[in-house]
């Protein structure tokens, strides 16, 4: 297993440089920032030239990344235009769409799951077509959609919560903006669950189970949900990082201040050091949770061994 560990890690070192490498190219090819910073007014030559100096801008684009590169392994992730450093952007940004990942990511797990073993034990009846239906509507509405429909429902028309989040975003407050983060994830995991479970209770270990005497319940918690939840924590691992970089549409509607909204004010104003910087963290994060999955694998498949 260390070995394993070691190997994936060495492994992350070049999916971590060409990722950041093709983020840095495309970020600052969009245009000029410097001019993006003055707006619709053009810049005095003089100003706009030490402006590029100060911020490492004057160099080729290849070695703007090398330096780039070079702070960031001094814990230094630079200054965003407006003169804040992105490290204090990321501080105030970072803890809130972690808590909302992690209310979206409980959501899908536990509701997902929960659907998908009640679907995948009732195949052909009433309660599995239905719960294909909801999935169905559920992925085929987008987020925008589903966000503002339960925003007016629960916060405008029945006041059950604020319809939109304060600057301290307190938990309560996270709760409905994460469910509607979770709720496309939370419709792939229940058709996961449902089609993983089908296909494994025709297994020969199922069947061994049952001839042995087994108790129902113990037989599909114990073997049958174990060996099917794999392709669910597949989904879910890549998904944390997907939650993140997309919360963008989320935090938005709900008018919270975290990665989504930052990548959002930095795309629109073409803030590069706040966007890559911003997109390095989800980078190491994807990175991370793919590594975590695969140890998980062998957690639930006895039969999985890493070298």
């Amino acid at each position: 297993m260390g070995r394993y560990v070691i190997r994936r890690l060495l492994q992350m070192i070049p999916v971590f440089v060409g990722s950041t490498l093709l983020i840095f190219f495309m970020v600052y090819a969009l245009g000029d920032p410097v001019a993006a910073l003055f707006g619709d007014r053009a810049p005095d030559p003089a100003t706009a030239a030490q402006i590029r100096k100060d911020l490492y801008l004057d160099h080729p684009l290849w070695q703007q990344y090398l330096h780039y590169m070079g702070q960031i392994f001094r814990g230094d992730f630079g200054t965003a235009f407006t003169g804040q450093p992105v490290l204090e952007l990321m501080a105030s940004a970072w803890p809130l769409t972690i808590r909302l990942t992690i209310i979206a990511v409980v959501a899908e797990t536990a509701v997902g799951v929960v659907l998908g073993v009640a679907a995948g034990m009732r195949r052909g009846r009433p309660l599995d077509t239905g719960v294909l239906v909801f999935t169905l509507v559920v992925v085929s509405v987008p987020t925008f959609v589903s966000g503002y429909v339960l925003q007016y429902l629960f916060g405008v028309d029945w006041g059950v919560v604020n319809p939109s989040v304060s600057l301290e975003a307190p938990l309560d407050e996270m709760i409905l903006p994460g469910v509607v983060l979770a709720l496309v994830s939370l419709a792939y995991v229940t058709r996961l669950t449902r089609t993983s479970l089908a296909e494994n209770t025709r297994a020969d270990y199922v069947r061994t189970a049952i001839a042995k005497g087994l108790p129902r319940r113990r037989v599909i918690w114990r073997h049958l949900l174990r060996n099917s939840l794999i392709p669910v924590v597949t989904f879910i691992g890549t998904d944390i990082g997907a939650l993140m970089g997309g919360a963008i549409v989320t935090e938005r509607i709900f008018n919270v201040h975290g990665v989504g909204y930052q990548l959002y004010q930095g795309i629109l104003r073409q803030n590069s050091p706040t966007v890559v910087g911003f997109v390095t963290i989800l980078v190491i994060v994807f990175l991370v949770a793919n590594l975590l999955v695969d140890l998980i694998y062998a957690v639930l498949d006895p039969r999985i061994r890493y070298d």
